[in-house]
């Protein structure tokens, strides 16, 4: 069933603004609708969660407190790190993730706001 749109009069100048602003912002509305994207995973919404609390874990400690096989854990912070999201360091043999900050204040933001997390 289609559904019309009827409305008294147009606002002709507001829809122009509208369009204006979404062409003016379509690359960054792209860019952060597939970084959010990463986000719709609960697993990986879970591993973003922890390291904004935790600041920095490793795949075992992941794996360990999300009951997710090592595997599947490491090709979800792939996929986060490739997305801008997270990065990695190195501690002699171990592997640590954290929230890249300087790239994601803005997931920071979100997540504190959805979210109360620890300051």
């Amino acid at each position: 069933m289609e559904e019309n749109c009827h409305r008294n009069a147009t606002n002709d100048i507001e829809v122009e603004k509208a369009k204006q602003f979404i062409d003016s912002n379509n690359s960054v509305i792209e860019r952060e609708a597939e970084r959010l994207a990463l986000l719709s995973s609960s697993v990986r919404l879970k591993i973003v969660l922890l390291l904004a609390n935790f600041q920095k874990l490793c795949v075992c400690d992941l794996s360990t407190i999300l009951k997710v096989k090592q595997s599947a854990i490491s090709q979800h912070l792939r996929k986060l790190k490739d997305g801008g999201i997270l990065n990695k360091n190195r501690e002699g043999l171990t592997i640590y993730y954290y929230i890249d900050i300087q790239k994601s204040p803005d997931i920071l933001g979100l997540l504190n706001t959805l979210f109360k997390m620890k300051g």
